[in-house]
């Protein structure tokens, strides 16, 4: 089989949500309808996806990985090759689309914490290895991802948390990600966590974790966290979302030019209306294509959910860029249209050389400042709004003049003055 060779440039993909069976499908799986869902994703002219296999199906029991679903997912990673899309494996699922799959031995009479409990942790290092293991050898395998938001699972607002320090949080990614590591040797390997993680004070998954733990930074971007509720559906605030978490993750990293994916976005109806999900998709991957250091956006999701399933959020079952019968919507028709362009035309972005400095401690504390409605949010918002194109700095980081010249930024602006007419200090980098 023959893989696509990408060009260089961030990577489009997409969050392959099944037409058939939403996710269940694991239970009944089709093959041909799983290959005629990628073939309507590679004619969006895509290069990969991003796969979800349901962690209780796959490992019942803490000591049995069912080899029939590690064959099957083997299937699916093949059967993407042939229509030239690589793959990203997700392990611990964890948490998707607002259901949480936890198999029956973490649960109830056997109630375990899920990062701390020494059995328990075994069992998920065992579970990742053994997945990245079986798709070490597949050229279009791209990397395993510990699992899908799985620090939702660690406090509020979860209903049942498993409540850990940002420590322990630390201790289980480190073992996690080494699991997958010896599993498939030089992947790209990584963790993903929902905005609270950059947003919720005392959360103990921190943007220090997110952005010096594994192989690359992942941001999720959803304006229904009340960024689209408090500024409106047609806001710079909606349209820049996206571009400010991959900045504001850049800052948190120790590489200056560490790669950021922005692996989760979406057009979320109704604070993203239906007939604004054009537009809301070309403004989205515009001012994402406009951040330096950027590895690739992965569009959630690829197919909408069948509305025959029960008891979705609203907002679940129309995310797709395609239909369950695999029609494409207009999101799908305008991310299209943008890579066709992308690729044509695009050119890395250049540095953004006035950043905001973001004084914080590196614990994350008082990260609330940077959710929707937070001085910091809105201070870089105003600045894009003015036309800037403001990095994210820490201010522990303000007066390293490497640093600042190593990601091309020339100028700092604090909080309290946004949008002056000069920095409010010079940077003492090297002017360009």
């Amino acid at each position: 089989m023959t893989i696509r060779q990408h060009r260089s440039g961030p990577r489009f993909g997409v969050n392959y949500t099944p037409s058939q069976g939403w996710f269940h499908h694991w239970l009944d799986f089709d093959l041909d309808a799983v290959r005629a869902d990628l073939d309507s994703i590679a004619a969006l002219g895509l290069d990969h996806i991003r796969a979800f296999p349901l962690w209780p199906l796959f490992q019942p029991n803490r000591t049995l990985i069912r080899p029939r679903a590690v064959e099957q997912l083997g299937r699916l990673v093949d059967t993407a090759a042939e229509f030239g899309l690589d793959v990203a494996v997700d392990g611990l699922q964890g948490h998707l689309s607002s259901f949480d799959f936890l198999p029956s031995w973490t649960q109830t009479w056997h109630r375990r914490n899920l990062f701390t409990d020494p059995d328990v942790v075994d069992g998920q290092g065992t579970y990742l290895r053994t997945l990245a293991a079986a798709l070490a050898d597949r050229p279009n395998f791209l990397g395993m991802t510990i699992g899908n938001e799985i620090n939702q699972f660690s406090g509020d607002p979860h209903p049942d948390p498993d409540r850990i320090t940002p420590a322990q949080a630390e201790t289980w990614l480190r073992r996690m990600l080494a699991a997958c590591e010896e599993g498939a040797p030089g992947r790209l390997h990584l963790h993903a966590e929902y905005d609270a993680a950059w947003y919720l004070d005392d959360h103990p998954f921190t943007p220090a974790h997110a952005a010096r733990l594994g192989g690359i930074t992942a941001v999720h971007s959803w304006v229904f966290n009340g960024t689209a509720q408090r500024y409106g559906p047609d806001s710079v605030a909606v349209g820049e979302h996206a571009a400010y978490l991959i900045e504001l993750a850049k800052a948190w990293a120790d590489d200056p030019r560490r790669p950021v994916w922005l692996q989760e976005v979406g057009a979320p109806a109704p604070h993203v209306p239906a007939e604004r999900a054009a537009e809301f998709t070309r403004t989205t991957v515009a001012a994402a294509l406009d951040c330096p250091d950027l590895w690739g956006i992965t569009w959630w999701c690829s197919h909408d959910v069948d509305r025959a399933l029960a008891d979705f959020p609203e907002l679940e079952y129309s995310l797709g860029l395609l239909t369950t019968d695999r029609r494409v919507k207009p999101a799908g028709r305008a991310l299209a249209d943008a890579v066709a362009e992308a690729r044509t035309a695009h050119s890395p972005a250049p540095a953004r050389g006035t950043a905001l400095v973001l004084d914080l401690a590196d614990d994350g504390s008082k990260r609330s400042e940077c959710g929707p409605g937070g001085r910091y949010f809105e201070a870089f918002m105003r600045l894009a709004g003015a036309g800037a194109r403001p990095a994210v700095v820490l201010a522990a980081r303000a007066d390293d003049p490497a640093y600042l010249a190593a990601r091309g930024i020339t100028e700092l602006v604090t909080v309290d003055e946004p949008g002056a007419p000069g920095p409010a200090r010079n940077s003492g980098a090297p002017q360009s």
